[in-house]
C-alpha cells in the first residue's frame, strides 16, 4: 500500500510540475500552430489550383506578353514542387524555401494582373473577371491564414524563450518555430512596375 501511495504521489507531483513549467501550454500551442499551418497550406493550394484556369484564359488574348505568362507557370511549378511535411514547421531552411517559392508566385500573379489592364478585351471577358475576383478573395484568405499562423508561432516562441518555461523547452527539445519574415511580406506587398507607356497591343 505504501509503495502504491508513493507512486501515486509521484505521479501527482510530476503532473503538477509539468503543468507549472509550461509543458501543457507547449502541447496546446504546438497543436494550434499545426492547425494554423494547415489552413495556410489549404489557401496556397486553392490559389495554385486557380492558376491553370487563369493562364488558359489569358492565353486566348492575342499578343499577350508570353514572358509574363511563362513566369507565372514556372513560379506555380516551383511552388507546388516543394514537398511540405510536418517537419517543415521545425526546419527554418525548408520553411524559408517554401516561403520564397510562394512569394515568387505572388509576385508573378501580381504582374500578370497588372499587365492584363492593358488588354480591354481581356478585362471585358466575364470568365477572366470572375477568376480575378476569386484570386483576390483567395489572396485575402491567405493573408488571414498567415497572420493567424504568425500569431500562434509567436505565442509558442515566447513560451520557448521565457523563463522558466525555456527550461522545459530545452528538456523536451521544443525549439522555436520559423515564421513568415518581414522581408517576404514586403516582397508581396510591393506592387509590380508595369510600363503603361509602352505601345498598346494590337487588336
Amino acid at each position: 500500500m505504501t509503495h502504491r501511495f508513493l507512486a501515486l504521489l509521484a505521479l501527482v507531483v510530476a503532473a503538477f510540475t509539468l503543468s507549472g513549467c509550461g509543458y501543457n501550454d507547449f502541447q496546446r500551442l504546438d497543436e494550434q500552430s499545426k492547425a494554423a499551418w494547415s489552413e495556410v497550406l489549404n489557401q496556397y493550394q486553392r490559389r495554385a489550383d486557380l492558376v491553370p484556369n487563369i493562364v488558359a484564359t489569358v492565353k486566348g488574348e492575342a499578343n499577350f506578353e508570353q514572358e509574363t505568362l511563362t513566369r507565372v507557370i514556372e513560379a506555380r511549378a516551383k511552388a507546388t514542387s516543394i514537398t511540405v511535411t510536418p517537419e517543415t514547421l521545425n526546419n527554418p531552411e525548408a520553411f524559408t524555401k517554401f516561403q520564397q517559392a510562394q512569394g515568387e508566385l505572388s509576385g508573378a500573379l501580381s504582374r500578370l494582373m497588372a499587365v492584363s489592364e492593358r488588354y480591354p478585351t481581356l478585362q471585358a471577358n466575364q470568365g477572366f473577371r470572375d477568376l480575378r475576383v476569386t484570386l483576390e478573395g483567395t489572396e485575402n484568405r491567405i493573408t488571414v491564414a498567415r497572420n493567424r499562423y504568425i500569431q500562434t508561432v509567436q505565442d509558442y516562441n515566447v513560451l520557448a524563450r521565457s523563463f522558466p518555461t525555456n527550461l522545459t523547452a530545452m528538456a523536451f527539445s521544443y525549439d522555436p518555430k520559423p515564421s513568415f519574415t518581414v522581408a517576404n511580406e514586403a516582397q508581396i506587398a510591393v506592387p509590380p512596375t508595369v510600363d503603361f507607356s509602352a505601345s498598346q497591343p494590337k487588336q
